[in-house]
């Protein structure tokens, strides 16, 4: 029998829905959509684990077994796995096979994806009003709430984190190490990681650093906490914040008390001249991929601050999305040139996982001791053992070689929601594509976008309203981040948002 014709013959079965399925679950593949079969399978697939007819625990069929019976090329089905891991639902477990992890928050019904402009209702938690000033607590109101597609920006590909690597790095440092190992360390983090971040630094961002002078911290989050708290010891009341700029940086100084006058943001940058005139003493910027515009700081501007930095004033530099670069060259980061008016903060959140709550923070040599007691104060320094696997991986090249691997998915995602605004937000402008984890749309409509991004929630699909990152009010829009969610995925949620804006807005 000519093997081909009989490939073409079981794919004229599927395309006619003539496949008869397989027993498990009674899967068929009559009732799927044209072009839609992967995304069928996944929702018989969280209708099932909702319902109880696969309980946590329960191991799914080989997907090469499961492609046989249904008879579709095993990429269908690898691809419905994949969502349901990116979901958070099923766990591969290497050779073990594929598990269900974790219910859905809520049920969802068995039968064909939904079409773009169906509504796929999630209800928000209580607590959660778009309408209203963002509280302190949003952002974990918004991230607890249920959506079918996230579109939170500043998330990874959480799904591609390297576990095996991870592993093999993880039993390679436990097997070397000494009972000291176990006990309290330095408040400035491990040395062996200080120095592997020294040279990841100088590797990757230009800069040199002795690594006797990084203070390992728990994050950006922390490291911003470090700082305005040594601060206000100075005197310093106020540190200027880009206009948008990050809501979550302006939380965490608002919560140490203080004042966060607003500068400008445009296509070169930070707006110098604006920051120069409102006599802050400090200022919190992103150079590298400005949150959320996207914008680089240009080299006229980098030299504009530098002469205010050399006139006094001191800059906490945030190395937001650095590593993700698609379309242009790196940039430098402003610590690489500015040494003892920088203080200087990155973290692994973006390249692994924000759970490790794994960073860094440079501080100028005058700051670095009040730096060093109030980390000792806080939390009297990060776990070690995550300091030393990461450490292994940086040394290894590991570290670096999965970043390449994010690289090219992530500028595939981009390419998948730069597309889809395309054809179903036309009337957005697209900003930041060059670099990052996420987009921002702008619309020169004049509506509320809490309202669209409330809309788009009801829809199950999950986005940030641009005005929350505004102290002044600016153009309506949306931040989407793309590095989470699969190709088709980003697709339907940008086409819910088209469908919301065109149902539920004025």
């Amino acid at each position: 029998m000519d093997r081909s014709n009989a490939a073409r013959s079981d794919r004229s079965k599927v395309a006619g829905r003539e496949n008869p399925g397989t027993d498990f679950l009674q899967l068929g593949l009559a009732q799927a959509p044209d072009g839609g079969l992967s995304a069928y399978l996944a929702d018989q697939f969280r209708a099932a684990i909702a319902d109880g007819r696969l309980p946590i625990g329960a191991r799914l069929p080989p997907g090469r077994v499961l492609a046989e019976e249904l008879r579709v090329s095993r990429g269908v089905v690898t691809e419905a796995y994949q969502r349901l891991i990116e979901d958070g639902q099923v766990a591969g477990r290497g050779r073990a096979g594929t598990f269900v992890v974790a219910a859905p928050l809520a049920p969802i019904p068995a039968g064909p994806a939904a079409a773009p402009t169906d509504e796929v209702r999630a209800e928000s938690l209580p607590g959660l009003d778009f309408g209203l000033t963002p509280t302190a607590d949003v952002f974990d109101a918004l991230r607890l709430s249920p959506a079918r597609i996230d579109l939170t920006p500043g998330v990874p590909d959480l799904a591609a984190f390297p576990r095996s690597a991870w592993l093999r790095a993880e039993r390679q440092v436990l097997t070397s190490l000494t009972p000291a190992a176990f006990g309290y360390g330095d408040p400035r983090g491990v040395a062996r990681f200080r120095q592997s971040v020294a040279h990841w630094l100088g590797r990757n961002r230009g800069i040199r650093v002795d690594p006797r002078d990084v203070v390992v911290v728990t994050g950006v989050a922390q490291a911003l906490g470090l700082v305005a708290h040594v601060l206000k010891q100075e005197g310093i009341g106020e540190i200027a914040l880009e206009d948008p700029g990050s809501l979550g940086v302006r939380q965490h100084l608002t919560s140490q008390h203080l004042r966060t006058p607003p500068v400008s943001v445009d296509s070169c940058g930070l707006r110098v001249d604006e920051l120069r005139a409102s006599g802050a003493a400090a200022v919190a910027l992103t150079p590298a991929h400005q949150f959320p515009t996207g914008v680089v700081l240009d080299g006229a501007r980098r030299r504009e601050l530098a002469r205010w930095a050399d006139e006094g004033g001191l800059i906490l530099e945030d190395d937001y999305d650095a590593e993700h670069r698609y379309d242009r060259p790196p940039v430098p980061a402003i610590r690489a040139m500015l040494t003892e008016q920088v203080f200087y903060a990155g973290s692994v959140s973006k390249i692994l996982a924000p759970a490790l709550r794994v960073g860094w923070l440079l501080a100028p040599r005058r700051y670095q001791e009040a730096v060093v007691d109030a980390k000792r104060y806080a939390d009297l320094g990060n776990p070690s053992l995550s300091q030393l696997v990461l450490a292994e991986l940086m040394d290894s090249g590991e570290l670096e070689r999965h970043l390449r691997m994010l690289r090219r998915r992530h500028r595939r995602r981009r390419d998948a929601m730069i597309e889809a605004i395309g054809i179903h937000l036309p009337q957005a402008r697209i900003h930041g594509a060059a670099a990052g984890l996420h987009l921002m749309i702008t619309f020169d409509a004049s509506f509320a976008d809490t309202d669209l991004a409330a809309a788009a929630l009801a829809r199950g699909v999950k986005a940030q309203p641009l005005s929350w990152h505004y102290q002044r009010p600016g153009k309506p829009g949306l931040v989407l981040g793309y590095a989470a969610a699969t190709p088709a995925d980003i697709a339907q949620a940008i086409a819910i948002i088209g469908s919301a804006l065109r149902s539920d807005l004025p």
